[in-house]
């Protein structure tokens, strides 16, 4: 109705109120705990299973992911500071074990510099789309139909600590 007024007949739009259409409220894609297994076995390279890692034990957005730097994680405390994640706010979160193990045989097999996950330029990280790609290749690899992306290890990373009975408010 709005393209018709502004754009064909070149009038403004009269002061009736228009409902909007209502936005789609869907529900997130959650991997099981064998199938974010079955992803992260898939993938061969050292710092693409880091990374992954650091996503799903984290509950990490891709974006704050490929920005962290060598001392944003705190192997002796197990966390990882998020800096400027979000609404631009600074946050900290766990980091697991296993995920811990993975970082060191990274750091063992690359030489930091930094960032954490160095791109293929020069003094830039790793972009998120090729997180994303990482993923995707992962996941056909595995032989997840779902469609998986770095998003759903984090609903996935919250859905199973939920399940196995961490507070909310926690999480």
């Amino acid at each position: 109705v709005r393209f018709l007024y502004w754009q064909v007949l070149n009038q403004p739009l009269p002061q009736t109120a228009i409902p909007r259409p209502r936005k789609e409220h869907k529900l997130p894609t959650v991997l099981s705990q064998e199938a974010v297994t079955r992803l992260l076995n898939a993938v061969d390279n050292v710092k693409h299973l880091s990374l992954l890692m650091l996503v799903y034990s984290g509950g990490l957005r891709v974006r704050e992911a490929v920005n962290l730097r060598p001392e944003d994680i705190e192997e002796d405390r197990g966390l990882i500071c998020v800096r400027q994640g979000k609404g631009r706010k600074d946050r900290y979160t766990i980091l697991s074990d296993i995920a811990i193990e993975a970082l060191r045989a990274y750091k063992h097999n690359y030489k930091l510099t930094q960032w954490l996950f160095p791109g293929a330029k020069p003094g830039c990280h790793l972009t998120t789309r090729s997180a994303q790609k990482v993923v995707a290749c992962a996941r056909r690899k595995a032989g997840i139909p779902q469609n998986a992306t770095p998003h759903t290890l984090r609903h996935s990373f919250a859905t199973h600590l939920l399940e196995s009975g961490i507070d909310l408010r926690y999480i």
